[in-house]
């Protein structure tokens, strides 16, 4: 083989074997392997993704963290023996990072061992952004000055550059390990197992259980910082043991990792529970309840003004507004299917007087549309009808989920559903489509990429409705994301129970990702509630249902807005668009003629005339983040001028108060997209 590339099979191998021979002989031995290029390589078989990534170039073979084989996860040192498609990932992929922090939070558990001999090990996977590990510590002590210790030894461990390997183990071997181990968290994940399905990952002299998707060994890990401790309830049930998690997150280079502390800082900074006091948009009480937010004059302002932003947009694209109670019998959301999917989720049934009678606090609006909709007969020229509301819904989230805005208990959606005839389906999908664009641009959400949402076929009871129905409704959702050009991605299984969706997956300004705007198609409430619509042939048909949701919810939309912007609203959202600030009580009277040509223009000021220093209200106004001050001396009270100054950027310069009205609103008007139906 003195001739030939490490891997790649030549013919000059045997110069002499007959065709037929040499087809079996090269069928038993070699194998094809496809790239994401659909360019075809053909290898010995036994071949490793690794030794794959060499004979393409050293190069990529230094970076390559993990592979798929056939659409499934291995480890970069398997041995392939099949044809298939392969992919090899670096850390630049989403599939490369998993991989990495997974493999983290392996030596994480090997420190934690190391350092604590009698602790238990439980469940350690990757997340978005690093990893964690529940850990039962017993009698010791945990806490998070602990941390830098456990550091220097994941560190150390991590140099040793241990190999990782897999290795299968039988249900009998893993139970019998663990009850050496005497780790009843292990045991009872071994029990929920099949045998044959079982395996374990070693490296050096620690060994866990583990399903695989490993670096090929430690020494990638250059660099980690255990960031948080935190209380967790064994497999997340308030009854069961509650463990200590350990946050980490781990990079190939120390410069990347410097990097995401400083983020970290920029984002505690941007916070939305920090931002939201400071400009006393919203609050919470426990007498109220966990949960359940508050929100205060000026953060209501802000909710009404993004609420009216959109009801105008709505208008021009023919919705109606409806109104919905709070609650509904339970009969209504055991016909929708909520009751028997979201049960378990939502507040516990209502009593009432009446015997046997039970409401429960909405956890949708769909249902309470559907009977809207269903108030009178509807012809095929009446569609589509397109029901919009801003509507307040209820989930009894776990309190150890609870995140100021962002995961609450009460929310309002801005919520809509279209009925339509099929043939209907895809123009209206894309106009939704651009509704939320319309959105996005206007708030300055410029990075995103669209998630095409299917079901999960080998999990059918997840889901509600005819496969028939939902190969319709998916098709129409990819149809429609291909026809705008939406960057999309599919994920299998993260359908609705009653329909797939598109959701939009946005990038803030520190790089994070929220899920913001959804819309879903949906055939199989129409058929529960039994709506229907008569067709030109007299005849009577099902409608389609078109749900959708361009904030997704007031409350997160708001918190995610906060942490975007840092506080720094576009200029037409403000609660404040300018603050008036006196330099002395002499100059009130013409400080309120000031404010009142603002208000007269629609421009939102505050007058500032307090008996303080100039200096003081100026820092004060910075911390407020109003975009524009304007300061009133002898000086601008002589000659009918102001001074203005900008948020973060001093002074600008004196003007007339005509011109500065003109300039304020250009910029509102620049700063808000136009919506054209």
């Amino acid at each position: 083989m003195e001739n030939e590339k490490k891997g790649i099979f030549s013919r000059t191998l045997y110069p002499n074997t007959r065709p037929t021979i040499f087809a079996q002989l090269l069928n038993n031995i070699m194998i094809e392997i496809r790239f994401p290029d659909q360019s075809i390589r053909t290898y010995e078989k036994g071949t490793t993704a690794l030794e794959i990534a060499q004979s393409i170039s050293e190069g990529l073979a230094r970076n390559v963290l993990s592979a798929s084989f056939n659409g499934k996860t291995v480890e970069a040192v398997t041995p392939l023996g099949e044809d298939g498609d392969l992919r090899l990932y670096t850390w630049n992929d989403q599939e490369g990072k998993t991989a990495f922090w997974h493999s983290s939070a392996h030596l994480l558990a090997q420190s934690i061992l190391a350092l604590y001999p009698d602790a238990k090990l439980t469940i350690g996977p990757a997340i978005e952004n690093g990893f964690y590990y529940d850990v039962d510590f017993g009698t010791a002590s945990f806490s998070e000055k602990d941390l830098p210790t456990l550091e220097k030894q994941f560190l150390d461990f991590a140099r040793e550059k241990f190999e990782f390997k897999m290795r299968m183990s039988s249900k009998a071997e893993a139970l019998a390990f663990y009850q050496k181990e005497q780790n009843p968290f292990k045991l009872e994940l071994i029990e929920n197992l099949e045998d044959g399905t079982i395996s374990f990952c070693d490296h050096a002299d620690f060994t866990d259980l583990c399903r695989g998707g490993h670096i090929p060994h430690t020494g990638f890990v250059k660099a980690v910082k255990l960031l948080s401790v935190a209380g967790a309830y064994w497999r997340g049930d308030e009854t069961k043991p509650q463990l200590t998690r350990i946050y980490g997150i781990s990079f190939p280079k120390q410069k990347e990792l410097t990097e995401y502390l400083a983020l970290l800082e920029e984002a505690k900074k941007r916070d939305h529970r920090k931002l939201g006091k400071e400009l006393e948009l919203f609050t919470f009480s426990q007498k109220v309840g966990q949960g359940l937010p508050l929100w205060l004059p000026k953060g209501t302002a802000l909710r009404e003004r993004l609420e009216n932003f959109l009801k105008k947009a709505q208008a021009r694209a023919g919705y109606e507004q409806v109104i919905s109670p709070h609650i509904g019998n339970k009969e209504l959301y055991m016909t929708s299917g909520h009751y028997e999917k979201y049960g378990a989720d939502s507040f516990q049934p209502i009593q009432t007087p009446a015997e046997g009678e039970e409401f429960l606090l909405k956890p949708m609006n769909c249902p309470h549309h559907c009977e809207i909709y269903k108030t009178k007969p509807w012809s095929y020229r009446d569609l589509p009808k397109r029901y919009a509301e801003f509507g307040t819904v209820y989930r009894y989230e776990q309190s150890g989920e609870l995140h100021g805005l962002t995961r609450v208990r009460g929310f309002t959606q801005d919520d809509a559903h279209i009925f339509c005839m099929p043939e209907q389906l895809d123009e209206e999908f894309k106009k939704v489509i651009d509704l939320v664009l319309y959105v996005f641009s206007s708030l300055g959400f410029e990075n995103f990429t669209a998630q095409v949402s299917l079901r999960d076929p080998e999990k059918p009871e997840k889901y509600i409705g005819a496969t028939k129905n939902w190969e319709l409704a998916e098709q129409a959702i990819i149809n429609a994301a291909k026809e705008k050009n939406l960057d999309y991605v599919i994920e299998t299984g993260e359908a609705a129970f009653y329909g797939p969706k598109l959701d939009f997956m946005v990038k803030d300004a520190l790089g994070r990702k929220w899920q913001l705007g959804t819309i879903q198609v949906d055939y199989n409430l129409p058929e529960r509630f039994e709506l229907t619509y008569k067709g030109s042939d007299n005849e009577l048909h099902r409608p389609v249902m078109i749900h959708r949701a361009p904030f997704g919810s007031m409350e997160r939309f708001v918190a995610i807005l906060l942490e975007h912007t840092g506080g720094n609203f576009p200029l037409w959202l403000m609660p404040h668009q300018v603050n008036i600030l006196c330099v002395s009580e002499k100059h009130k009277n013409y400080a309120q003629k000031v404010l009142s040509f603002l208000e007269n223009h629609e421009i939102r000021a505050l007058l500032d005339d307090r008996n303080e220093t100039i200096g003081k209200k100026i820092r004060e106004s910075e911390l407020s983040k109003v975009p524009y001050m304007i300061i009133l001396g002898e000086k601008e009270a002589e000659n009918e001028t102001v001074s203005l100054r900008k948020h973060q950027e001093g002074d600008i310069g004196s003007f007339g108060i005509e011109q500065v009205v003109e300039q304020l609103k250009k910029e509102i008007k620049e700063s808000q997209a136009t919506f054209e139906v």
